[in-house]
């Protein structure tokens, strides 16, 4: 059977960031993830793993942003956001786990002009062959980017960073 190849819809797609700092939680809530995923469907729906998973996510950094102006504009300038735009990533392995519907999904992520190779669980629903859900958690130590955590006057963040993502996509024509 041929791949089946996923857009993700940037509308519904969402990665949650949470942050700790000495004061208090940011988070952020962000939506514009735009990229895809194929992959080879069994008859049955199921994936197929015979042949190779591959993907890519894009999301641009300015699309970031806890709610307090102060903290964005020094965490973009800490991220270099116009020298590097945007986040990246594109999927490198891809193995079945001992759970249902959860995979190991390996992939290539790169942040602040720096590229990096991480792994997580993800869990993966594929509905009807023309739709599929991807979410998946990871913490990042945001210092493997070369990036120093953003501080400014009594304000420490810390450079553990809690990332969760959902991924929503359709086959289009």
């Amino acid at each position: 059977m041929p791949p089946h190849r996923f857009h993700f819809d940037a509308t519904r797609s969402c990665v949650w960031v949470d942050a700790r700092s000495n004061l208090h939680p940011i988070r952020t809530e962000t939506r514009g993830l735009e990229g895809w995923v194929e992959v080879t469907l069994l008859p049955d729906g199921g994936l197929d793993l015979s042949t190779p998973v591959t993907g890519e996510l894009a999301l641009s950094v300015n699309r970031l942003t806890s709610g307090n102006q102060l903290y964005d504009r020094e965490l973009r300038r800490r991220m270099d956001a116009k020298k590097f735009p945007t986040i990246t990533g594109r999927i490198t392995s891809f193995h079945p786990t001992e759970v249902e519907d959860s995979y190991l999904v390996g992939g290539d992520l790169s942040f602040h002009g720096h590229t990096r190779n991480f792994e997580h669980d993800m869990t993966i629903d594929v509905g009807d062959r023309s739709r599929i859900e991807m979410k998946g958690d990871y913490v990042f130590d945001i210092r493997e980017f070369n990036m120093k955590p953003p501080s400014m006057l009594m304000l420490k963040v810390y450079p553990e960073v809690a990332v969760r993502v959902a991924l929503y996509g359709d086959v289009r024509p």
